[in-house]
């Protein structure tokens, strides 16, 4: 029964795919940026808006 057992532990075989491996990444970036002005701020730049 030992000489079983050892003989089947040399029976483990790795082969390599016949295809390349292919990984598809779906990602998507979304970015959004958000700003707020104080009031000082805002009617500052209401008044000057050649400025900007």
């Amino acid at each position: 029964m030992i000489m079983g057992a050892s003989a089947l532990a040399g029976c483990v075989q790795i082969d390599t795919p016949d295809k390349p491996i292919e990984i598809n990444l779906n990602i998507n970036i979304r970015q959004e940026v958000v700003y707020r002005l104080d009031g000082d701020a805002k009617k500052l730049i209401e008044q000057n808006s050649e400025i900007f």
